[in-house]
């Protein structure tokens, strides 16, 4: 069985939050991880969403505290808040010490916000230990609500329930047989996989008296578990030619199953969540540029791209610039989760000690 990613219970009450809503959704989310793992499967994370805070109030640094304070009564380390389009600037001071918070920043039409995020990911990188902080910040582009992955999920409307895969074991799977016929083996492969995980969803949902919000499909990896091995089996090396026409084809399978789906529905190149792609990035086989240009097929964007600790703001709100203007050009959901890492410069290794994450190069 596919591990299970994340349940993601989405909230629509809005900001500041009562503490007995975190308590009334972690009671939740475990009713749900128990009926998944009576099924057999392993349920990785549970997640709160929560409405943008940012459309309902100016939180403070007391109110994180507070939020803080519930989650970890509640026994939650992840909660969402959602995307900000002002007071940017502010979001470092209410993500530092309080690790179970997430929160984005959104660019499209609002590309003036590039800077200031861009001076908040240099914050997060010098003011949390090892940079960490910027596991929990990215900046968003034409990404709707409702999806389940984090850092970019948030909600609004009824409260859902949606579910996220660990699926890049069922990519490796179905390149096993090569380029032709890979969109059909791979959207067969991931019904055969995931509609019983919709199903049995759905139950949960209806016993919770929420909405069914779908399932997001994208074959996140970890580690070891990598989504790169899947092209390697075509192109022998990620990064070679064909490995766009990979990355689309698995993106036609992934959007061509007929389930209920959800989020950004697309291929994660994470390359710090991932062993390939680590290596390959070392190894100078992919860079900035080819990540953009595979995200023009398949998926998420930027996603833990390591970055020289010395890069300039500048710099960092170009790049997020030209994720923004990708996304919109294309009309699809992008992100950017950049780490700069503290203390390095160009072709220095990195040293994270979190077991999500692999270490490789900083580098532009």
């Amino acid at each position: 069985m596919v591990p299970i990613r994340t349940l993601t219970l989405g909230v629509p009450e809005p900001h500041p939050l009562a503490a007995d809503v975190v308590t009334k959704g972690a009671d939740a989310l475990r009713r749900a991880e128990a009926v998944f793992r009576e099924a057999g499967y392993e349920v990785q994370t549970l997640r709160l969403s929560t409405r943008p805070v940012f459309d309902d109030m100016t939180p403070t640094v007391a109110y994180a505290r507070d939020l803080q304070a519930a989650l970890d009564d509640a026994g939650l380390t992840y909660c969402s808040l959602g995307p900000a389009t002002s007071g940017v600037e502010t979001i470092p001071d209410l993500l530092i010490g309080n690790d179970a918070l997430n929160l984005t920043v959104r660019l499209d039409g609002n590309t003036s916000a590039a800077r200031p995020a861009a001076e908040a990911m240099l914050r997060l990188a010098n003011e949390t230990e090892e940079g960490f902080g910027n596991f929990r910040f990215a900046a968003l582009a034409c990404v709707p609500p409702g999806g389940p992955f984090f850092p970019a999920a948030y909600h609004e409307r009824a409260a859902n329930l949606t579910v996220g895969l660990q699926g890049a074991s069922i990519a490796v799977g179905a390149a096993a047989g090569g380029l032709d016929g890979l969109t059909e083996r791979f959207a067969g492969a991931l019904t055969e996989e995931a509609a019983p995980v919709v199903r049995l969803a759905e139950r949960v949902a209806a016993e919770l008296g929420v909405r069914f919000g779908g399932i997001d499909l994208s074959p996140a990896p970890n580690g070891a578990d990598s989504i790169g091995a899947a092209f390697e089996e075509i192109t022998g090396e990620f990064g070679a030619p064909g490995t766009l026409a990979v990355a689309a084809a698995l993106t036609a399978g992934l959007r061509s199953t007929g389930l209920p789906t959800c989020g950004y529905n697309g291929l994660m190149l994470p390359v710090m969540e991932d062993v390939v792609l680590a290596r390959r990035w070392k190894e100078g086989r992919i860079g900035l540029h080819d990540l953009l240009a595979y995200s023009s097929v398949c998926g998420t964007g930027l996603d833990t791209v390591p970055l020289p600790g010395d890069s300039s703001s500048d710099a960092l709100a170009r790049l997020l610039l030209d994720v923004t203007a990708l996304a919109v050009r294309l009309g699809k959901p992008l992100s950017a989760r950049l780490f700069p890492v503290p203390g390095t410069r160009a072709g220095d290794r990195t040293a994270f000690t979190s077991e999500y994450l692999t270490n490789t190069t900083a580098r532009w």
